[in-house]
């Protein structure tokens, strides 16, 4: 019997454990704090709907528990309590009331779902085109002829419609602050429009089990102002349109030569190279490396060592590169900034 005890002791603590910590995390990384309109729609709905579902269940335990204290039997008792089967009234209070809960869930989830799946053209929103790759994403922003990868920056207060694909295999697109996530299909194309309420930083996510990292599948969403998005638009632009800027260190020129023989097929920079892998454009300014990883010479050099051990199954293959050559890259990779752009 003390065995049994314990055992409920450390359920219950379990359960309140679980239950405390569900309100951990990060705000920027939350679908239950929303920082825009279309989060906040999709929001309303779960309070509703999860308001629905508890008020049934407390109704339900309250008659179920009515009736067993009721008409439990009890000593002496003979035959068995009155039956209410054919009740008509009954039988339609039960039949009506779902069907009142399930009109109240119904109108405000109709109406909500037109409102997200509005296209806005480009007069109403910036348009900008996503790609899902194995384990990264692409953005391209055809209006304003910029492209980048793994950063996606938006201006604050203002509409961004997104029309969504994928390379290789089925992915999913979700920023959990901003709203909720579409899939990415090869061959096909989604729609879906958002917008952020303030300015900062916020992080995106692959919601669809695409392979070995799809755990590690993350992207930065940087939210500015309308001003500084114009600026950012400005510099991306303009380096994209233009010659790739020379190194100057000696180290930083042979990182160079190097990107150029065995990278650039693969990497785009200022708009010169392939689309097989992220843009490296301003790959200096990133906060992060293959979209996990602190923007450090460091980890960068972890990464350039070998790609697989970071990033299991991604398609960068392993350059055997040795170390004189991984610092060299190193040094270039440090010149790739927007910011040192003039």
């Amino acid at each position: 019997m003390k065995g049994w005890q314990q055992y409920w002791r450390q359920l219950l603590l379990f359960g309140l454990l679980s239950l405390a910590l569900t309100g951990c995390g990060r705000e920027e990384l939350s679908a239950l704090r929303p920082s825009g309109p279309v989060a906040a729609m999709q929001f309303d709905l779960m309070k509703l709907s999860f308001s629905i579902m508890i008020g049934v269940f407390i109704v339900v335990m309250l008659i179920f528990t009515y009736v067993l204290i009721r008409y439990r039997k009890r000593p002496g008792q003979q035959g068995i309590p009155k039956q209410v089967e054919g009740n008509h009234a009954l039988e339609i209070l039960w039949t009506v009331i779902p069907f009142l809960l399930l009109i109240v869930m119904a109108v405000p989830t109709v109406t909500t779902g037109f409102e997200l799946h509005k296209k806005y053209s480009p007069e109403e929103a910036i348009q900008v085109r996503v790609t899902a790759h194995q384990y990264w994403w692409e953005f391209e922003y055809p209006d304003l002829g910029v492209a980048t990868a793994q950063d996606l920056v938006m201006p604050v207060g203002k509409k961004v419609q997104f029309t969504l694909t994928a390379a290789d295999v089925k992915h999913a697109f979700w920023i959990p602050a901003l709203g909720g996530k579409i899939d990415t299909n090869p061959g096909l194309e989604n729609e879906l429009w958002l917008q952020a309420d303030k300015t900062g930083i916020f992080y995106g996510k692959c919601a669809e089990l695409c392979g070995a990292s799809h755990a590690l599948m993350d992207f930065k969403v940087e939210v500015m102002e309308q001003a500084d998005f114009d600026a950012w638009t400005a510099k991306m632009k303009g380096v994209q349109a233009a010659e790739p800027v020379a190194a100057t260190s000696q180290v930083a020129q042979q990182g160079e030569e190097l990107f150029n023989k065995s990278c650039l097929g693969c990497h785009a920079i200022a708009g010169k190279g392939g689309k097989l892998g992220p843009n490296l454009t301003n790959f200096a300014d990133r906060e992060r490396v293959a979209g996990i990883l602190a923007n450090t010479p460091e980890n960068v050099a972890e990464w350039l060592k070998d790609p697989q051990k970071v990033k299991p199954a991604n398609n960068m293959p392993n350059l055997n590169l040795d170390e004189t050559q991984v610092n060299a890259l190193v040094e270039y990779m440090s010149t790739l900034s927007v910011e040192d752009k003039k």
